[in-house]
């Protein structure tokens, strides 16, 4: 009986203790698959076998979906699954493994795995794997990554701007008086290696001039009266060469936290050729503004961009109405071309200079002016505008013109006596003859040729009236050009028995051109070879045939012409300074007039000379066909 009720009481107690058991199965089996950490198992072959409702919630699959499928494909790195497996099949505990997982959404999650085997008499039974989802962390240190990188960009495009512009660093602790200057700072301040420099030592460099106005600005800091910001520039002595040079500095005081200066920190650049290029500026444009010739800025396409006072009172237009219009507006209607011309060569980088023309006024009236523009570049070199000066001409041009018409007055009103007296000459050299009076006919020869030598300067300043004003005409014929040479070197003969004058292969030669305006040039060239030869000696006068046309050359022996003065030479009214000339007349309009002469007769002249060994004038003309 006792053993009766003792079998009772231990089968009560069993179905107690499983009764128990079943509860604790069941709450640990709730445990498990409600936990809010991610659990699964996969067998030897990569299934999974189980995974509870953390885990599926983690990567947005059902059960029926995720669980007898195979874990490799949730995993985004096939190598990583792999060797998850491999390690856990050699009996390996895994713990925080990194992986990426693939959700349902297709998006990646970040988890960190840590997992070992169930075996059961050695055999691979499955995984046990915790999931550890660090997505957030991961990418917080993502993005945390991307701003330290961004920031490294940003501080190294502000030291790569700072280096560029080449602005210096500092930092001052008004507390313990050191100072932090940067490399570039100090090169500024012509500090050598890690050489340190007080405040007191840096206000000593100060210009005196200046010094005072920057330790006003420091103290109006320190007292904190105003704005805790400051902005100055000064003259700094450098420290290494003496040089002195100005500097713009700014920065900002900082305050400790009971509200009291503790360090100022800013930056400081070299402002010296910037203040200089300023200087200049204000230079220019006082030179501008206070010009009587009127300068124009445009662009390529003839768009006013700047036009100065000068200009308003040249050309009677306001700047108002004149900046963002064509150029044309000042150009008469009969000589708009010329604005074509003269953008085409400012756009292939020409210069033009002294370019006289006539402008249009506002009031309608014609003015003469003279233009010199160049083109204007940019830093690069590029040509980008125009600048232009024009200087009003118009009196000048009126007092010229009054000139001619005084000098070819004067020049025939002289040349009708001269010829009358010419004439009487001839008439008593022609009694000389018939007389036999050798005297007088030589009298009379000589007579004869500075009268000649007269008319030819009274033809000279007619001839220069004409071209002045453009009226010269060409009586172009067929003649010999041996009669013509023999004439000039007969009467040129008269007049210097100093000098020797040659012909050579001058001979049957015809030319066509204007007989007497030819002569004008060699009567000029002859006379001049004898005026800057005064010693004497031999002229020669040569002919050379060139594929239909003559080169004729006067050469002589004379005292030569540098090569500064031959660049001069055919301009109007050069003449030669020096003392070997010095006592030699001559108005300086005669080679002028050769040039004038042979340009109308499509020619020009040339010269060649050495000083000391005499001068070689030479010209071209066509053959009469």
């Amino acid at each position: 009986m006792e053993e009766r009720e003792h079998l009772v009481e231990e089968l009560n107690q069993l179905r107690k203790e499983n009764s128990e058991l079943r509860r604790r199965v069941t709450e640990l089996t709730d445990f498990i698959e409600n936990a809010a950490i991610p659990l699964h198992w996969v067998d030897k072959n990569g299934i999974v076998v189980w995974a509870n409702q953390a885990e599926l919630d983690a990567l947005g699959y059902t059960a029926d979906e995720y669980i007898g499928s195979s874990i490799a494909s949730y995993h985004a790195d096939a190598d990583v699954i792999g060797d998850i497996l491999t390690r856990l099949t050699n009996n390996e505990t895994l713990n925080n493994y990194p992986a990426r997982l693939r959700h349902k959404d297709g998006t990646i999650r970040h988890v960190l795995i840590s997992s070992n085997v169930l075996r059961e008499n050695g055999e691979f039974v499955h995984t046990r794997c915790f999931t550890k989802d660090i997505t957030a962390m991961v990418e917080e240190e993502q993005r945390r990554s991307e701003l330290m990188r961004k920031l490294e960009e940003s501080e190294a495009r502000l030291r790569q701007a700072i280096e560029a512009i080449k602005l210096g660093t500092w930092d001052w602790d008004t507390q313990t008086g050191e100072m932090y200057l940067s490399t570039e700072c100090r090169r500024i301040l012509g500090l050598s290696g890690l050489e340190a420099i007080s405040v007191e030592e840096f206000l000593a460099q100060v210009h005196t001039d200046d010094r005072s106005r920057l330790e006003s600005e420091v103290n109006r800091l320190m007292q904190g009266t105003s704005s805790n910001q400051f902005d100055v520039s000064y003259r700094f002595r450098r420290l290494d060469d003496g040089e002195l040079r100005w500097l713009r500095t700014q920065g900002t005081l900082f305050v400790d936290d009971e509200n009291r200066p503790d360090r100022f920190a800013g930056t400081m650049l070299d402002v010296t050729d910037a203040r200089m290029a300023d200087e200049k500026d204000a230079r220019l444009v006082a030179i501008i503004e206070s010009s009587n010739d009127a300068i124009v800025g445009k662009t390529l396409q003839g768009c006013v961009t700047s036009w100065n006072p000068a200009a308003q009172h040249i050309f009677g237009f306001t700047e108002e109405e004149m900046v963002g219009q064509s150029i044309v507006k000042i150009i008469p209607d009969d000589r708009v071309e010329e604005e074509s011309f003269i953008l085409s060569r400012l756009g292939a980088g020409e210069n033009i200079a002294h370019f006289e023309t006539k402008r249009q006024r506002k009031d309608g009236r014609l003015i003469d002016v003279s233009l010199t523009i160049s083109p204007i570049r940019d830093s690069a070199g590029r040509i980008i505008g125009a600048s232009k000066i024009a200087r009003d001409i118009t009196e000048k041009k009126l007092e010229e013109q009054r000139k001619n018409d005084f000098v070819a007055m004067v020049s025939h009103e002289m040349k009708t006596p001269l010829t009358s007296i010419l004439l009487y000459t001839q008439l008593l050299m022609k009694n000389a003859r018939k007389n036999e009076d050798r005297t007088g006919l030589q009298m009379g020869s000589r007579m004869e040729a500075h009268i000649k030598k007269m008319i030819l300067m009274v033809q000279d300043y007619l001839s220069l009236a004409r071209i002045e004003e453009g009226k010269i005409e060409l009586r172009q014929e067929r003649f010999d050009l041996c009669p013509l040479l023999e004439e000039i070197v007969q009467d040129a003969q008269l007049l210097s028995a100093r000098h020797r004058i040659t012909l050579t292969g001058c001979n049957m030669i015809s030319l066509f051109g204007d007989r007497d305006k030819i002569g004008q040039v060699l009567i000029n060239l002859v006379n001049n070879a004898i005026k800057y030869s005064p010693s004497g000696g031999s002229i020669h006068i040569e002919c050379e045939l060139r594929d239909g046309a003559v080169r004729i050359a006067v050469r002589d022996e004379g005292i030569g012409i540098s090569e500064v003065d031959q660049k001069k030479l055919f301009q109007r009214f050069y003449r030669v300074t020096n003392e070997k000339v010095r006592n030699i007349a001559g108005f300086g309009i005669g080679l002028y007039l050769v040039a004038e002469i042979l340009r109308y007769h499509g020619s020009a002249i040339e010269v060649e000379s050495r000083e000391g060994e005499g001068s070689t004038f030479s010209f071209e003309l066509q053959l009469a066909s």
